[in-house]
């Protein structure tokens, strides 16, 4: 359930830059009956097997991902390199010390590394970092107007995954998205920052994660995260 700002901008970066694009899509395993819609709605759990089996068919030795420590407490238990066994799952106990920034990438036939360069930047240190380099971004996390609703204390963009149900009413709402995933899990904050200085003040205020704020996926449990990071998952 991606939004659709992220995806077009994804598709003109590929475009721009000539780059390969595989994608592993959680619909189509949906569609083969290999996975099976849960009744929230929610995907993100559902990402594991297309992103592990993807890995393993295209032969990839490492794969870059964007956590961050700052995020979410099981992701600061893991090292900027974290291996991961032929089955695409991840044991603390095996965490490589990285000492002075010396890294560690080598793994048996099947197995490869997950890396994490952003590991130790913070939210803030990302934007002044975009606004240094005038990186261009969905405008999805500029505040716009936008139909919304209210669930667990978030506001969803309503749409074809679930949302909204009975006695959830939406309204228009200008918000923006300090973070972006599935549709159904993913939530907007109250906003009227609308350009990357704007941000970068509103984040320097703020006392919450964005996925604190903003992500109910998180919130499945005490170790959501790290159960899904056991299983696979980025």
């Amino acid at each position: 359930h991606n939004f659709p700002e992220v995806l077009d901008y994804r598709d003109r970066a590929v475009a721009r830059h000539n780059l390969r694009l595989h994608v592993a899509s959680v619909q189509e395993y949906i569609d083969a009956g290999t996975l099976r819609e849960r009744p929230d709605g929610v995907r993100n759990p559902l990402q594991t097997v297309p992103l592990t089996e993807a890995i393993q068919r295209l032969g990839f030795d490492a794969v870059f991902g964007g956590g961050r420590r700052d995020e979410e407490k099981a992701r600061a238990k893991e090292r900027v390199f974290s291996l991961r066994d032929e089955f695409s799952q991840w044991d603390p106990r095996r965490q490589r010390p990285e000492l002075w920034q010396l890294y560690n990438g080598r793994h048996a036939p099947g197995e490869h590394v997950r890396v994490f360069p952003l590991s130790n930047w913070t939210e803030l240190d990302v934007w002044q970092y975009i606004a240094r380099e005038n990186i261009e971004l969905p405008e999805i996390y500029f505040a716009h107007e936008r139909e919304v609703f209210q669930r667990s204390g978030m506001w969803l963009t309503a749409g074809e995954w679930g949302g909204p149900k009975n006695g959830e009413s939406t309204q228009t709402r200008l918000v923006r998205y300090r973070t972006v995933g599935d549709m159904s899990c993913t939530g907007a904050v109250d906003s009227d920052a609308a350009t990357i200085d704007q941000v970068i003040t509103e984040i320097a205020a703020s006392r919450l994660t964005e996925r604190g704020a903003t992500r109910a996926d998180d919130k499945m449990s005490e170790a959501a995260m790290e159960d899904r990071k056991r299983e696979g998952y980025f």
